[in-house]
Order: structure tokens, then sequence, then C-alpha cells
């Protein structure tokens, strides 16, 4: 059974503003997390919450996922950089 995918009013902005060869990349990888919400390669993020981090080519994909639910929640799409995980943590 797949699992639902949200994603927030902020990583459908990020996602909205990616050049189009990485917006493709992007949003299959998001898409492919409704099947497999821990891919190979995906780290588990130090933080309160319990967050998810996807390397997609320079870009980074943080999410959250709800087994109980079967939920996973898109919060981030951001170019790797020393402020990426400032917002969200």
């Amino acid at each position: 059974m797949a699992y639902e995918l949200q994603v927030e009013r902020r990583a459908r902005r990020d996602i909205d503003r990616l050049p189009e060869a990485a917006y493709v990349r992007v949003q299959r990888a998001i898409d492919a997390l409704a099947d497999n919400p821990r891919p190979r390669g995906v780290r588990k993020l130090q933080a309160e919450a319990p967050l998810w981090r996807m390397r997609v080519g320079n870009y980074r994909v943080i999410y959250s996922v709800f087994d109980r639910e079967r939920i996973v929640k898109v919060a981030r799409v951001a170019r790797r950089s020393e402020r990426t995980y400032q917002d969200v943590l």
C-alpha cells in the first residue's frame, strides 16, 4: 500500500522555482517516495522531529514520514548550502 504525499506550501514554492531539468528530477524523486519513503541513500537528520533528507543532484528534499497514517510530508526542497537545514530544524 502506497503512502499519501503531502507537499507543504513552502516546498511547493521551492519546487516551482527550480530550473526545468532539476524540476523533473526532483518531482520524480518526490513521487517515488509514495512507494518507498526511505529509499537507499536517504539520511535521518538529527533533529527533534523525525526528518529525512534525500539528495537529488545538488538539491535536498527534506521530509517527514508518518508510518501509522501512511503519510509522507515534504517540508522543503533546497539547493545545498550552509543555510539549507536552518529553517527546517
